[in-house]
């Protein structure tokens, strides 16, 4: 029976589990080859605090989960190189072009075919060409994990600050003003470095 290859394009920044069985299921029925998407600025990858996380850290993400399964393969080549502006508009940029030859330089197959859960991505790979199957998003993808973690850091920040207010208004009730003013700008302080803690 002919291999055929499926190419998983993404942020996958962090690795989610809904990323863990996207994969999964399409490894049962073809070689996949996934791209995690790197930035690159005068030949360094560029991560921000929206995607904290390096290729080289999203690969040993997914060789932790996937490093048994010898018709998995995660490559380096879906790149974006700055001045990123040069890629618009998608399909008449010459070098939105060249993105499609990167991805396929290192495919083995002859046939193959693309998978995203978004529709509007799924448009632009059909106008590249690259054959993409349809699908359903699963429920929880990258941005909604960030949202989460950040809501969470900032609950346990707010409990924090709650226990620390409660102990020094029974310490020092008469100097409530002043403790619960220093109180707030430790808080803002704090909730800044915390979340700058999460991002490697």
């Amino acid at each position: 029976m002919e291999k055929i290859a499926a190419l998983y394009l993404a942020h996958l920044n962090p690795v989610t589990n809904s990323h863990e069985r996207i994969i999964s299921q399409l490894a049962k029925d073809y070689h996949v080859y996934v791209f995690p998407v790197v930035f690159l600025k005068q030949g360094r990858e560029v991560n921000t605090r929206t995607f904290p996380f390096s290729y080289e850290l999203r690969k040993k993400m997914l060789l932790g989960l996937f490093n048994d399964q010898d018709n998995i393969e995660i490559l380096p080549n879906y790149k974006f190189i700055s001045p990123f502006i040069k890629y618009l508009p998608p399909i008449f940029s010459p070098f939105s072009w060249s993105l499609r030859s990167g991805v396929l330089r290192d495919i083995a197959e002859e046939r193959f075919v693309s998978y995203t859960g978004d529709k509007a991505e799924r448009i632009a790979l059909r106008f590249y060409n690259l054959h993409p199957i349809k699908a359903k998003r699963l429920e929880i993808s990258s941005s909604d994990v960030k949202g989460l973690l950040y809501r969470e850091a900032l609950e346990k920040l707010g409990k924090d600050e709650f226990t620390i207010n409660l102990k020094n208004n029974m310490i020092h009730s008469n100097h409530k003003g002043n403790l619960n003013q220093n109180s707030r700008n430790k808080v803002g302080e704090s909730s800044t470095e915390s979340w700058q803690n999460m991002v490697p």
